[in-house]
Formats: structure tokens, sequence, C-alpha cells
């Protein structure tokens, strides 16, 4: 219906034509977020060559970066809690409502945080999470601010974090009590015009005095040392060897080896670079309408005959694939049960190396603490030992040696730790002279 229709409409309809394309949107949006769950749980979006289902929702659909982000949360808390489904459909609750309730929902409190976040605005749900579930104070933290005219504000309301706006010069307490992680926002990049970007981030110490020492050292080369232009010739550099790291980019590649490796799995250098350079740097997946996946980080070099099946290291059984594309290749490939098993096997091998991994460091600190500890209940006698020139093992022998005498005078403890250094010295001797 366009406006002129509506605009042609008597008092009396108007509203109630409102509330009824409302509760339509509402049975809209829940019938949405089932397709969203489904096809998210599902993985459909991998066959019609999207690496997620957030990029399907904006390549495909055609949905807005917030839109998708929340329609996507939304569907997948209300796949877990049915209710939440019918409490948007009934127009009961928002998909902001959803959103902030899906850290808290658990199956023993749902139906009731779903039954009082009913028809409250998203202010209204704050209060009531902050109630059910308080939080810890942010620290007190005190900024310098520019001065007033200083951004060229003057006069215009002040709009803070919250949405609530104030007269100028009002000071929102809560601006001055924000949490540390507001002090420093992700790097912003923003068009200015064709080819021309204003990119806003923060340097730490190390970075500054790199930028710093890089502006010294190109002198006149770059005028005034603009920072744009060294920072744009720094990630040049960057690139190149993230290149050579990745795809084995070279200006002077060498002769390809004319030996057959041992491992099929090993891609030549000249191979993995041809491979890239065909592909463009992007994952090669198209659906079967003809969509390439648009993917171009944390690319695979993927095998389309599978190296199990006798597929080799060639440029034209070699493509480029992003993860998920490549998990997806594998599923059509061997059948999704069997590659979930795999998987699973995978990460519990995983989960044995990293338990052990962080048993044998744990012993290890344990064994450095003990250490510590003895070298510690010694440290009366290890500045003597040191003058007669004892070094490292002696002196955790002697440590040893006196922590079994701990209340002895440091001059019988000393006595004992030489006799005994002098002992295991005289055991080396005679076992090195009977090899």
């Amino acid at each position: 219906m366009k406006f002129q229709q509506v605009d042609r409409l008597a008092d009396h309809v108007v509203l109630p034509g409102l509330a009824s394309v409302v509760m339509h949107g509402c049975a809209n949006t829940a019938e949405t977020l089932a397709y969203i769950a489904v096809a998210d749980e599902r993985k459909l979006y991998l066959s019609a060559a999207y690496p997620s289902m957030y990029q399907y929702c904006l390549g495909e659909l055609h949905m807005s970066e917030d839109a998708a982000a929340k329609r996507i949360q939304a569907a997948r808390v209300a796949r877990q809690f049915s209710a939440l489904c019918d409490a948007v459909e009934k127009g009961r609750l928002h998909l902001s409502g959803v959103c902030m309730l899906a850290p808290h929902l658990s199956r023993e409190n749902a139906a009731e945080l779903i039954a009082v976040a009913a028809h409250k605005t998203r202010a209204q749900i704050e209060t009531l999470l902050a109630e059910r579930f308080p939080r810890p104070d942010v620290p007190t933290l005190v900024m310098a601010i520019e001065p007033a005219g200083a951004s060229g504000l003057e006069g215009q309301e002040h709009v803070c974090e919250s949405g609530e706006q104030h007269a100028p010069g009002h000071v929102d307490g809560r601006a001055v009590q924000r949490a540390p992680e507001a002090v420093a926002p992700r790097a912003k990049i923003t068009p200015l015009s064709p080819q021309r970007f204003k990119v806003e981030f923060t340097l730490d110490g190390d970075a500054h005095r790199d930028l710093v020492e890089a502006q010294a050292l190109l002198g006149h080369a770059v005028h005034s040392g603009d920072a744009a232009v060294v920072i744009k010739r720094a990630l040049h550099e960057y690139v190149r060897r993230l290149k050579r790291q990745k795809c084995s980019a070279t200006d002077r590649p060498r002769r390809c080896s004319r030996r057959h490796p041992s491992n099929p799995r090993h891609v030549p250098a000249a191979v993995e670079r041809a491979v890239w350079e065909r592909d463009g740097g992007q994952c090669t997946f198209v659906s079967e309408r003809g969509h390439r996946c648009e993917e171009r980080s944390g690319l695979e070099l993927d095998h389309v005959i599978p190296v199990a099946r006798g597929g080799e290291a060639t440029p034209g059984n070699l493509r480029l694939v992003c993860r998920p594309h490549n998990q997806h290749a594998a599923d059509l490939a061997f059948g999704k049960g069997f590659m979930d098993e795999k998987r699973s096997e995978a990460k519990r091998q995983a989960a044995e190396v990293k338990s052990h991994k962080a048993a044998a460091d744990a012993a290890r600190a344990r064994e450095r603490a003990a250490a510590e500890a003895e070298l510690a209940a010694a440290s009366d006698v290890i500045p003597g030992l040191k003058i007669l020139g004892y070094r490292g093992d002696d002196l955790r022998y002697a440590a040893k040696l006196c922590v079994a005498i701990p209340d002895a005078t440091t001059a019988v403890r000393m006595h004992h730790a030489i006799k005994g250094l002098g002992r295991a010295s005289m055991s080396r001797l005679t076992h090195v002279a009977r090899e």
C-alpha cells in the first residue's frame, strides 16, 4: 500500500490499520527467525557460496550489518527457547529485547524472564536485567576533553552514548564513569572520496616510537615526515612479506625440484604461487546460481580430487577456498557423518595434547617454585659460595643440602654445603675416570 492510498483513509481507520500491519510484521519477523535458525544450523549458506549466515544475509538478502547480526543472534537463541519466537510473533517482545535477554536465559528461568520482559522497552529491560543480574560498578575514569568550540559543535545538543540529549555544557555523570575499553575504540575507516579514506586508531608507545623512528630514517624522502605516507610504505612492505609467507610470492622464483616429495600433501612453492595468482586471492566456491564466494580471509588450498583418492598437488587439482567451504567440500566428498567423527576425534586429540601440555607446564612451575624456595632458604649461604666460585647446579645442590638443617647456624650450614659439594665433585671425578 502506497502513501497516497493510506492518505485517503479515514482517521478512524489509520491507527487500527497500523496496528494490524505491525502485527503482520511481527509474524513475518518470527517466521524470518525460524528460517534463519534452520538455515544456520544446517549451514545451507555454504551451498549458496557464502562462508557464513551473516555474509548470506548481507549478500543474498541485502540486510544491513546491524539487521543481519541482530536477527542471527535472535534466531540462534530462539532455536533453543521456542517461547521467544512465540513472543516475537505475538508482538510481546522485540528483537532488541531478545538479544538483551539471550545471555541470561536458561531452561530454569526462560519462561519467567520472557513473561516479565513482555511489552517492555529496551530501557525497561535493561533495568529489569540489572535488578536480576547485578554487575559490579565500573571504575571511575576522568578524561581530558576538548575545550568548548574545539569540535565546532557550539550551540548544538550533546548526544551521549545512551542516546539521551543534553543541553550544551551539561556533563553526564555516566560519561565520566566509563569502562576502560570505552577509551580506546576500534580502528575506524571512513570513505571520504574515491580512493581516499579517513583512518582513526590509537597507537601504543612502542608503535609510536617506531613511527617516529621511521619518519627520521626516511628523512627528506617523505615531505615533512607525513605519517600517512610512512604508514603506506610500511603496509606495502608488510603485505609483500605476508604474501611471501602465505602464498610463496617472490620476484625471483627458484627452479622447481624434480624430486617427488614423500608427502602427497606437500604443495611446491611454484604450484602455490600459480594457484593464488589464478584464483585472485578469493574463495573459488560457486553456487548453483553462479554466485562466487567473496571471502578473501583465511583461505586454504583444497584438492579438487582428495589426496585420499589419488589427488595430486598440481595447479589443475588445487583451488583456493575459505575454511567453511573447505569443510563443506570434505562433507560432500566423504559424507557429513564420517567427517563429523573425524573432527570430533581431532578435537579430542587436541584437548588431550593441551591437557598434557598444561600438566607439564604445571609440573615445571612447581619445580621452579621448589628450586626458588630452596635458594631462598639458603640465602645466607649462597653469597659465600659464589665468592668461592660455585655457580648454577652447584648452588642449587648446596641449597638442597642446607634445607635439611634449617635451624643450624650460618657457619655450620656453610661447612655442610662445602663438604657435600666436595663429595659430589669427587663422585663425578671417579665416574669420569671409570669411563
